[in-house]
């Protein structure tokens, strides 16, 4: 029975990666960090009911252990840790700060960097020979790059080449990775996510990031000025890469399944999403018609068009891209299946999100009332 190590198991990806692992012969090993809450355990079930419609009692084939990412051996003891890593096995590093701004910097680093470190460092010290390292990256760590971004290492950068801290420490990162992997010769193999979202065949949708932050945003706005004429600032012909959440996890289930899983892999969606698609959307889910104004400044905003401003702190530096990546690896692996109505996906998602929104909003009215 093969073993898998995930660490940050219940992030919206690893979850969806090991509910669909429970159906497999092999044995999982979840490493999750407990808080003042819940344990680590109960963290986990959490989030897998929740995929499962609450329907999620455990299973013989999943074990949750509690760590702390940059703790020596993960604040695991000596003994259980050396037996956590015993034989053959795949390790999934998916643990991350999704923060990005400057304050946060120091936090970025320490999870992003510092903490591949460790992991690598233990990996190294307790995993097989015949064991796989697998580093979670994001496609975003091709920060500013204009062209096509390969499936290669790049050099660090200085943070002027990135959006952002969260894109800048990714990149460092996977260069952590190449040093580590010349050094000491282990078998790593870097996977770059662009922004996941739900599922494309059923629409079913269990993330609120990126677009789906903003779509929770412009719904809760909706809610209290209705029926208004709303300009943002986005450039509607500039797009969005969103991979639905079962194409990531075919693709992670691959890995598992074969021995000749590529070094590097960017796990991009084939067709990217114009800007006006998701406002024309959501402009039909919700009581609030969204305009896209690309010049639009603030002097020049209403109350309303500020308040929406102020909620793109993050998506608001995505609003003008159009990315390009190579997935010369990932095609050859992963052949396309011929199903590229990404555009019709992404509205069937909207669709199912906001339609969660509504009713947990009809919910908390019935609460009240009883």
């Amino acid at each position: 029975m093969k073993k898998i190590i995930i660490n940050g198991a219940n992030g919206y990806v690893a979850s969806n990666f090991i509910n669909q692992l429970l159906g497999q012969e092999c044995e999982i090993i979840a490493l999750v960090r407990g808080n003042k809450k819940l344990t680590a355990n109960e963290r986990m079930n959490q989030v897998l009911s929740h995929l499962n419609d609450e329907d999620f009692i455990g299973n013989s084939k999943l074990k949750v252990v509690n760590y702390s990412l940059n703790d020596e051996n993960f604040g695991i003891p000596e003994d259980e840790i050396s037996d956590i890593f015993r034989g053959e096995l795949d390790y999934y590093h998916f643990a991350a700060s999704l923060k990005y701004d400057f304050k946060s910097k120091d936090e970025i680093f320490r999870t992003n960097i510092d903490g591949v470190k460790n992991s690598l460092s233990i990996y190294n010290k307790y995993a097989g020979d015949k064991s796989r390292f697998f580093f979670i990256s994001t496609a975003y760590s091709c920060g500013k790059y204009n062209g096509e971004f390969r499936e290669q290492f790049h050099d660090n950068e200085d943070i002027s080449a990135f959006r952002n801290y969260y894109e800048q420490s990714k990149r460092f990162a996977e260069n952590v990775i190449r040093e580590f992997m010349e050094k000491n010769k282990i078998d790593a193999h870097i996977i770059r996510l662009s922004q996941v979202v739900g599922n494309s065949e059923t629409g079913i949708t269990k993330t609120d990031y990126g677009i789906f932050d903003f779509a929770k945003r412009m719904h809760s706005i909706s809610t209290r000025y209705p029926n208004k004429e709303v300009r943002v600032k986005v450039d509607p012909k500039a797009t969005q890469n969103l991979i639905p959440i079962n194409e990531v996890i075919k693709y992670l289930m691959f890995t598992v399944q074969t021995s000749d899983a590529p070094q590097i892999v960017n796990l991009t969606a084939k067709q990217s999403t114009q800007n006006t698609l998701i406002l024309d959307g959501l402009s039909t889910l919700i009581p609030l018609k969204l305009v896209p104004v690309p010049e639009l400044k603030k002097e020049e905003m209403s109350s309303i068009e500020r308040l929406v401003s102020v909620g793109m702190s993050f998506t608001g530096s995505y609003i003008d891209t159009d990315l390009r990546w190579e997935t010369n690896n990932l095609d050859a692996l992963v052949p396309n299946d011929g199903n590229n109505n990404e555009d019709k996906a992404i509205l069937k998602m909207l669709e199912y999100f906001i339609g969660t929104l509504d009713h947990s909003k009809i919910t908390k009215k019935v609460s009240i009332a009883s």
